[in-house]
């Protein structure tokens, strides 16, 4: 045989081969997802039954976030008030962010981190600065920001989403215009 013809020959072997190990593989693989298909059929139902190892949550809806964040920025307008107007999910990871028409440039980080704050602690940012006499390693919390004009969004009771308002004279006013954001969900 020449150098030529046993090196298509090994190849022809080696490919004859891999594809034999390839349908091997496929074929005993084909076997094997299936069980695990009814697996994971048969572990839906616990769920249903009350398998502690999973959990259901609340979450806002996106067209519920802005018609809350529209509700606070108008109350906002109503008054003559320029601010930014933040919700975010119960993660605090921002849903949605509205800046009024001449609102500062700090107030969209501060919107952001008193509508966190608010969520990450299910209490109004005002409540929570009043805090700060008892603890005042509370400010050093990563992202949160204690001032008033942040309030929590509940369902239940357990807080599924904060809004935050920031740009107003005041965090009294701030907090005013969340809480007309927090009412309008319940309309």
């Amino acid at each position: 045989m020449t150098t030529r013809t046993r090196v298509l020959t090994g190849t022809a072997l080696a490919v004859a081969l891999g594809a034999g190990t390839f349908g091997a593989v496929s074929a005993t693989a084909a076997p094997a997802s299936a069980p695990q298909a009814v697996a994971a059929q048969q572990a839906a139902p616990a769920k249903k039954d009350g398998d502690k190892n999973f959990t259901t949550s609340t979450h806002l809806t996106v067209d519920a976030a802005t018609r809350a964040a529209q509700a606070a920025l108008q109350a906002a307008q109503k008054e003559n008030q320029k601010v930014t107007v933040a919700v975010v999910d119960r993660n605090g990871n921002t849903i949605v962010t509205l800046r009024g028409d001449g609102a500062g440039p700090q107030s969209y980080e501060s919107a952001e981190r008193k509508a966190f704050t608010a969520v990450s602690w299910n209490a109004p940012t005002s409540v929570l600065a009043g805090r700060l006499a008892q603890t005042p390693n509370l400010k050093d919390i990563p992202g949160t920001l204690f001032l008033g004009g942040g309030t929590p969004v509940q369902a239940d009771g357990a807080p599924v989403a904060g809004i935050g308002v920031a740009g107003a004279p005041s965090g009294d006013l701030d907090e005013k215009f969340a809480k007309a954001g927090v009412d309008a969900l319940g309309k």
